[in-house]
């Protein structure tokens, strides 16, 4: 079974600083893989099979340490695309390029995270099916493959869907589905050797896509002072629980 897992490169929440007019500064701030999609790596590792990940985004996003991180993972090989006109792409961006790539590249199954570490829009992963055509499973919390088909559980408040489809298909992985492991140093080593293809969007015989969405500005929330109310001594519940009750309230 030739799997193929989408990953994206972002900025480390904590390098991310917060400017006087509540804008964000990302000058410090260091790129990693989205903690989402190593559930994605995972679960292909889990499934077995032919692994491949794709990666797309603008010429910062080129970074070999974390091609090696991917890689050593379980991934065989790596395939990027690369253009500055992807840089801050929306969801049907980033989709329309998966989809031009995972063609090209061919596959049987792509795993996608449930969301981006840093959008988190759970968009990406549906509008890649739509655009490929094949059935999309969101929200799975268990997957098995066998037969030229999939079987997926979705956990909802009171039930778990089963859900069957023919491949080829799209699915995208909760982050409580698996436990990403700690590559070891054999897996790290044997990362440099594995092949990596850079692509732009000329390889692909496409044009950047079109922006659907325009981001009118990105604001860190208003902070707001501490109460400073302590609560000492035993029996004190009911007093923190009023003052939590207060909190919510205003």
């Amino acid at each position: 079974m030739n799997i193929l897992v989408c990953c994206k490169i972002v900025y480390e929440e904590q390098d991310i600083s917060v400017l006087p007019d509540r804008g964000l500064s990302y000058d410090r701030a260091e790129l990693k893989l989205s903690l989402y999609d190593l559930n994605a790596v995972e679960q292909a590792v889990q499934l077995s099979g032919n692994i491949r990940a794709l990666s797309i985004g603008g010429k910062n996003k080129d970074n070999g340490k974390i091609k090696k991180n991917l890689l050593s993972r379980g991934p065989q090989e790596l395939y990027i695309v690369t253009d500055e006109a992807l840089s801050g792409a929306d969801t049907h961006q980033t989709a329309t390029v998966l989809a031009a790539a995972a063609k090209k590249i061919g596959f049987d199954l792509i795993l996608c995270g449930e969301g981006s570490a840093d959008l988190y829009a759970q968009q990406t992963g549906i509008q890649l099916g739509e655009l490929l055509g094949v059935p999309v499973i969101s929200s799975v919390s268990k997957l098995t493959a066998a037969d030229g088909k999939i079987i997926a559980e979705r956990t909802a408040d009171d039930s778990v869907d089963v859900i069957e489809a023919p491949l080829p298909a799209v699915v995208c992985l909760t982050s409580d589905i698996n436990e990403p492991r700690i590559p070891g140093m054999k897996d790290i080593l044997a990362a440099g050797k594995k092949p990596v293809t850079e692509w732009s969007l000329a390889d692909l015989g496409i044009a950047a896509p079109e922006v659907t969405v325009d981001v009118i500005s990105i604001l860190a929330p208003v902070g707001k002072d501490r109460k400073r109310i302590i609560v000492e001594g035993d029996d004190k519940a009911t007093e923190l629980f009023d003052n939590i009750k207060n909190e919510v309230r205003s």
